[in-house]
C-alpha cells in the first residue's frame, strides 16, 4: 500500500487489529503501529468466552458493543479456520442461590441438574462462541492485509508520532494508554492462565461474580486455557507458581481429567482496567480517536467497538 495512510490504529491487540480491519474493508488505507503482536499481547492469552452478561460502562454502549460482536463471532464460527466456534458450557457462582433473571434470556440456557453444578448454588448452561485466540489474532492479520492493511512492529512514546504520519489516529494501546493518553484512570489488571492440552473437553466453565480468584477453562482443538485470577496494580508479567497450582486445583475439582493434562504454558497478562471504556473523539483533536479501557471484555467488545469507530470515521 501506499506510505502515507488514511489512518494509524496505535496498539496490535484484539481491539487495535479488528479496528484496522473495519477501517481498512470500508476503503480506507489503514496501518497499524504496535509494539506487540499476535503471541506477545494481551489479547492472545484471553479464553476467550464471548457470552454472558454484560456489566461493563459505559452500559448501554457495552451491551450493543457485545451484542454486536457476538454476532460476528457467531458467523465466524462457520468457518473453523477463524478460531470461532460455538460452544457450550456452564457458568456458575456462589453469589445468591437462585439463577437471576438476565440468565434466562441467554442463548441456550438450561439451568444445571444437582449432578452438573459442581457444589455451585448458582449454576446454568448457555451456548457462547468461544475464541482461541492464537489461531484467531493470525486471522485478523491475514484479513487486515487482504484488505491492503500493513502492520509496522514500532515502539510508540507519544501519540504525536502517528499523527505526524497520518491525517487521523487510532489509540487502541490498552493499558499503554494510561501513558500515551496521560489518562490516570486506567491500571494494569494481571491475570494468569495456565494452558494444558486438551484430555478431550468441549464444554466450557465459568465462575461470575468473584473478584481476585475464579475457576474457568475454555477448552479449544488442542488446549484448554484454565484461570483465572485478577490482581489490580500489578505491573509484572512473570509466572506465579503458587498462582499456577491454585489454579490447576480448581480446575481439576471440577474435571478430574485435567489432573494428568500436560502443561504447555503458564501465560500472564495485563488487562486495561478503567472504571467506564473510553470510546470517543479527543476533546482536544476530533483526529484522534481513543478505544481503550475493556479490562477483561476486549475480545467480546470488539467487533462492536471497531464498527462504531468506523462509523465515526467514515460518517462524520
Amino acid at each position: 500500500m501506499a506510505d502515507r495512510a488514511d489512518v494509524i490504529v496505535v496498539g496490535g491487540g484484539v481491539i487495535g487489529l479488528t479496528t484496522a480491519v473495519c477501517l481498512a474493508e470500508s476503503g480506507l488505507r489503514v496501518k497499524v503501529w504496535g509494539s506487540l503482536f499476535r503471541e506477545r499481547t494481551t489479547s492472545a492469552v484471553a479464553g476467550a468466552m464471548i457470552g454472558g452478561p454484560v456489566f461493563s460502562e459505559p452500559l448501554a454502549s457495552t451491551v450493543r458493543w457485545q451484542r454486536a460482536s457476538m454476532d460476528e463471532f457467531t458467523e465466524l464460527a462457520k468457518d473453523p479456520g477463524t478460531g470461532s466456534r460455538v460452544a457450550r458450557g456452564r457458568l456458575v457462582s456462589r453469589l445468591g442461590n437462585s439463577i437471576p433473571p438476565w440468565a434466562t434470556e441467554l442463548p441456550g440456557f438450561r439451568p444445571c441438574t444437582p449432578d452438573e453444578s459442581a457444589g455451585f448454588p448458582v449454576a446454568f448452561w448457555i451456548t457462547s462462541p468461544l475464541v482461541d485466540m492464537p489461531v484467531y489474532l493470525d486471522y485478523l492479520i491475514d484479513r487486515l492485509i487482504a484488505a491492503g492493511g500493513d502492520i509496522e512492529v514500532r515502539t510508540v512514546s507519544s501519540l504525536a508520532e502517528p499523527a505526524a504520519a497520518a491525517p487521523v489516529v487510532v489509540n487502541c494501546t490498552g493499558v499503554g494508554a494510561a501513558a500515551l493518553a496521560n489518562d490516570n484512570q486506567v491500571h494494569p489488571i494481571r491475570g494468569q492462565h495456565v494452558v494444558v492440552e486438551n484430555p478431550g473437553l468441549d464444554d466450557f466453565f465459568y465462575e461470575g461474580g468473584v473478584e481476585t480468584d475464579w475457576t474457568c477453562y475454555m477448552p479449544h482443538a488442542s488446549r484448554v486455557v484454565l484461570g483465572g485470577n485478577a490482581t489490580p496494580g500489578n505491573w509484572s508479567l512473570t509466572p506465579d507458581d503458587t498462582e499456577t497450582q491454585a489454579i490447576l486445583a480448581r480446575c481439576i475439582a471440577i474435571d478430574p481429567r485435567l489432573a494428568t493434562a500436560k502443561i504447555l504454558a503458564v501465560e500472564v497478562g495485563l488487562r486495561p482496567g478503567r472504571p467506564t471504556i473510553r470510546l470517543e473523539p479527543d476533546p482536544t483533536n476530533p483526529h484522534l480517536i481513543h478505544c481503550y479501557g475493556h479490562a477483561g471484555t476486549g475480545v467480546s467488545m470488539s467487533w462492536g467497538c471497531a464498527r462504531e469507530i468506523t462509523t465515526l470515521l467514515t460518517n462524520p
